[in-house]
């Protein structure tokens, strides 16, 4: 489609068309759910919070400006700020639950068990990280934002994201071989 994406197209010009909700929610829903899965490690954790954002920014419907930020980038500033107001109201780090790892069933249990396995490995690892670099990561691999979206996002340079995660997944790729912590 030429690098335009469908949710561009939706979103209103200056004079004032309205979004189309539903497929913003149909393109988004799966971004916005795998940030916070990425943030809180726990799936009905992720579902409530992804609900959340959602009713957050219908809500606020009427006050996104195109002009200011894609429509991506406003639901995944709302959904920033869900996390952070989620972890400051229960001021805790997010755990590794062991019974919440969505794999697909596959024909043998043992290459079944494995890879349950390694999702709790790499779960651990990402609750080992600081809450910057694991955000950081949620919003690069779990909503697939670019490195320019997450600078404004985040108010951090452009460079200075790319920094910060070539570093996290190196440390992460270092612990996943030493079979340790970040």
């Amino acid at each position: 489609m030429g690098g335009v994406r469908l949710l561009d197209r939706l979103v209103p010009v200056a004079t004032g068309e309205a979004v189309d909700w539903d497929a913003v929610y149909r393109e988004e829903l799966p971004r916005v759910f795998n940030f916070h899965r990425y943030r809180v490690l726990d799936r009905a954790t992720a579902e409530d919070l992804t609900s959340i954002t959602f009713e957050k920014a219908w809500r606020a419907r009427r006050r996104y400006r195109k002009d200011r930020a894609a429509v991506s980038t406003w639901l995944l500033a709302i959904a920033r700020n869900v996390a952070i107001d989620h972890f400051r109201r229960t001021k805790r780090r997010p755990e590794v639950p062991l019974d919440d790892v969505a794999a697909p069933k596959t024909a043998e249990p043992e290459a079944e068990a494995v890879r349950r396995a390694e999702l709790r490995r790499l779960r651990t690892l990402l609750a080992g990280l600081p809450p910057r670099e694991r955000e950081l990561v949620a919003l690069k691999y779990g909503a697939g934002a670019t490195n320019r979206a997450i600078s404004k996002l985040t108010g951090l340079s452009e460079s200075n994201v790319g920094t910060i995660l070539h570093r996290t997944v190196g440390t992460l790729r270092a612990a996943w071989d030493e079979g340790g912590r970040p």
